[in-house]
């Protein structure tokens, strides 16, 4: 053969194994068939806005909660009423009482035998009808059900946060690399207008240099919490060692599952849950990589032993930079007000003030300086972002954005999607080194490139934890 030949055939040899089965079986009309692990309330909000997606096809779905599976919310253990949780199971009905249109959908592919339905989701991996799947399992599930899935094959978009240890996010970023697969990370600001716009404001440089963000996440648990709630037998139907996975068993609470491990430190944590959105936006903002030093600290002050939770209601967290910036979050679960005047997080340079969310911004001059006038005046900038409704009447969203372009990412095979794991896992970063910093009590020092601690060995023995028999990362 001669070599331009041989050069011309590895190159299409190369582009045929690229090329996913979505193009492979279906040509010029691609669709991606979806596979879904982890179908509770956030899967299920993720998997309806899939569905109205047209180049998606559900079919697939995995979960260790039977009623979550074959969608029948009369079958949801009654307690989990008793416990507070009706806002956080999964919605598959309208106000009036009807199915929700992709409910309608759902339920006749199952019956079609078009949707499979898993309790394993390694079964789901292992279906060749499969090329995607969305991954929206508790936190401490992320890394080894993505990294499974990269192995299998598939694309992935995995909600946040993340990961549950820093190691993992690692991890899951060295499996993609070795790999053909397109993978999404849920950090939806990342595919939101108002903040895509600010970005190229900030680019212009007209606004100076902005140094310090801050965010908060308030909210209002008092006086009880979770509550807390004797170990029980686990809801029927649901299997609960497999829920656990790679945590070290323990009996069933209603203090963990479905919904509130969130404030448990095995689980989740608050800065995790609520926190990545604001620090990812805020770094995006910023143009900044990862913190140089950490210090964090609070309490359980307005729950105290009334709670089964394991993490602080209250916490002040202050990330520094080796370029001289700094950002700071907070959570403050005690009811108080927002210290931010308006919006869900404020940029500041010497020459201005920036108070954003997702559905605008504002930029304000500095209208004095202590020693000397401001140099660089302007008049105030707003940018006010008004959601298109779509033809079902829904407004448009930053995860629908999200979530299109990652369906995009598959069919064209371009890795670079909104949020790159790469980004995912450093802006989850964050919520780790915050947490092992409160922990400990101490600041603590950052080596970004190493991924390490530089001033503490205890600090490092958190950055992983060791699997329960059986489970393994990579």
């Amino acid at each position: 053969m001669e070599r331009r030949e041989f050069i011309k055939a590895s190159a299409m040899m190369a582009g045929a194994m690229a090329v996913p089965n979505i193009l492979k079986a279906q040509g010029s009309k691609a669709r991606v068939r979806m596979g879904f692990i982890g179908v509770g309330n956030r899967g299920t909000q993720l998997l309806h806005i899939f569905m109205k997606n047209p180049l998606v096809e559900v079919t697939a779905l995995a979960d260790i909660y039977e009623p979550y599976l074959k969608r029948d919310d009369s079958a949801f253990d009654p307690k989990f009423l008793e416990w507070g949780l009706k806002g956080r199971l999964p919605n598959f009905r309208n106000k009036d009482g009807s199915l929700k249109k992709q409910e309608v959908e759902l339920a006749e592919r199952i019956k079609a035998g078009t949707c499979k339905l898993y309790k394993d989701y390694k079964a789901l991996l292992a279906d060749p009808n499969v090329d995607a799947v969305c991954i929206a399992t508790p936190d401490h599930w992320h890394a080894i059900q993505t990294i499974d899935a990269i192995k299998a094959g598939k694309d992935v978009y995995c909600e946040k946060p993340l990961t549950a240890t820093v190691a993992e996010g690692r991890a899951m970023v060295n499996a993609q690399k070795n790999s053909r697969q397109i993978v999404a990370v849920g950090l939806n600001r990342r595919g939101n207008d108002a903040y895509r716009e600010l970005k190229k404001a900030i680019a212009t440089g007209k606004y100076g240099m902005f140094r310090t963000g801050r965010a908060a996440r308030v909210s209002n648990i008092c006086p009880n919490g979770i509550g807390k709630c004797p170990p029980c037998e686990p809801p029927k139907g649901m299997d609960w060692d497999a829920w656990l996975g790679p945590r070290a068993y323990r009996p069933y609470k209603y203090t963990i599952a479905p919904y509130y491990f969130r404030w448990q430190v095995d689980f989740s944590s608050q800065v995790g849950n609520w926190g990545v959105h604001y620090l990812d936006t805020m770094r995006w903002m910023m143009d900044e990589r990862a913190p140089s030093a950490i210090t964090a600290v609070g309490g359980k002050y307005y729950t105290g032993d009334r709670s089964d939770a394991t993490i602080p209601d209250t916490m002040f967290c202050i990330f520094e930079f080796a370029s001289g910036k700094a950002m700071e979050f907070n959570v403050f679960e005690g009811g108080r007000s927002n210290p931010i005047k308006q919006g869900e997080l404020e940029l500041a340079s010497g020459d201005a003030t920036i108070f954003a969310d997702q559905q605008g911004w504002e930029i304000r001059p500095s209208k004095s300086k202590e020693f000397n006038n401001p140099v660089n005046t302007f008049e105030p900038q707003k940018y006010v972002f008004k959601e298109a409704l779509l033809d079902d009447g829904s407004a448009e969203s930053a995860t629908r954005n999200v979530i299109g372009d990652f369906v995009d990412r598959c069919i064209d095979r371009n890795p670079a999607v909104l949020c790159t794991l790469e980004e995912g896992h450093r802006s989850t970063c964050f919520a780790h080194l915050a947490n092992i910093a409160y922990k400990l009590g101490r600041r603590l020092e950052w080596d970004a490139d190493a991924e390490r601690f530089t001033n503490c060995d205890e600090a490092n023995a958190l950055l992983h934890y060791q699997y329960r028999k059986g489970y393994t990362l990579g």
